[in-house]
């Protein structure tokens, strides 16, 4: 592990007691924590998206007001379900993030997790699915996107217009260099895994494995990962592709860390989840000191370059902020971190 970021679903909504967090403060508050974050020298900021749901659904404002009041910190999703996606408007939009950040998006894409709807990318009107969870929709739109991000001339200029015109194929516009290298899949198993490979993007590695050997989640995600690489490199891709794990840990360091954590550390476990049987990842909650001991044993954390903390987002700004220094500072330079200094 050389960075660390934090992964939060952007939950909003009844929060107990009587308390109430709007979808405004919560962004607003994603914005504030990454500011501070940024100061830390912590290397990124992401965010789940869900649709028909009180979580972020619509990432790009969001990563870019990030982008324009940070100066170090990488911002990106973990992951956009491209079932719902237009590519080329997807395309022009992450163009306009990243050369707003300066080539720090991270933009981590996929079919998508389980939703709270039924079929719920058909109301956004992309039908005619042959799979019953979307999954030729997600490829397809997938590929279109790729081709633009690459530049690829993908709408025929028009001679005649009084805007310019020309002839030959239009790329879609912003173009930003370079962030073809800046794309992610979240693979849920080995197949997805070695696809990403042989296609050239990074790996977000999931939580959530939809497959089951028979041996523990961090092995399985270890797996996936050696896999995925040994795919890059048969497909002659150039470099070393980047590979995340995102994991559930608290630095136990106060009275309040152990209210709300303690007694929370649990193992992976097995289960039917979206119809497929699933192999799911642990939560850490643990002092400090304990905590390397067990991270440094999990296989997975050892293999990928990145680890995304899941944080409780409801929470508040200074309740993450002090959970994530307290890793910063006690947990991750164990484990090989390397904060950021201002810039890539």
């Amino acid at each position: 592990m050389q960075r660390f970021g934090t992964l939060s679903f952007g939950h909003y909504g009844h929060l107990g007691g009587g308390r109430e967090l709007s979808a405004g403060d919560s962004m607003l508050q994603a914005i504030d924590l990454a500011q501070g974050m940024d100061d830390l020298g912590v290397n990124g900021a992401y965010f789940r998206v869900h649709h028909f749901a009180r979580q972020q659904a619509s990432p790009m404002p969001v990563l870019a007001a990030i982008a324009a009041r940070t100066r170090g910190i990488e911002v990106g999703t973990g992951v956009i379900d491209m079932r719902y996606e237009n590519p080329l408007h997807l395309a022009e939009e992450a163009a306009a993030v990243d050369l707003i950040s300066g080539g720090r998006l991270a933009l981590g894409v996929s079919r998508g997790s389980p939703e709270s709807v039924v079929r719920g990318y058909e109301a956004f009107g992309y039908t005619g699915s042959t799979d019953p969870r979307g999954a030729d929709i997600a490829r397809e739109h997938f590929a279109r996107f790729l081709e633009a991000v690459e530049g690829a001339g993908l709408a025929e200029r028009d001679a005649s217009s009084p805007f310019g015109g020309g002839q030959g194929m239009q790329r879609i516009e912003p173009y930003s260099p370079g962030l073809r290298s800046r794309i992610w899949w979240g693979a849920g198993n080995r197949d997805s895994a070695e696809w990403a490979g042989r296609t050239g993007v990074n790996l977000m590695s999931s939580t959530l494995l939809t497959e089951d050997r028979g041996i523990p989640f961090d092995e399985l995600q270890a797996q996936q990962i050696r896999a995925f690489r040994e795919a890059w490199r048969e497909a002659g891709h150039p470099g070393d592709p980047r590979t995340s794990v995102s994991r559930s840990i608290f630095p136990i360091t106060t009275a309040e860390d152990e209210l709300y954590f303690g007694g929370r550390a649990d193992s992976s476990g097995v289960g039917m989840i979206d119809g497929m049987r699933s192999t799911f990842g642990k939560t850490y909650a643990d002092t400090p000191d304990r905590l390397v001991d067990q991270l440094l044993k999990d296989a997975a954390i050892r293999e990928a370059d990145t680890l995304m903390l899941t944080i409780p987002s409801q929470l508040g700004v200074q309740f993450n902020l002090r959970l994530i220094a307290a890793f910063a500072e006690h947990v991750a330079p164990s484990l090989g971190w390397e904060p950021t200094t201002g810039g890539r």
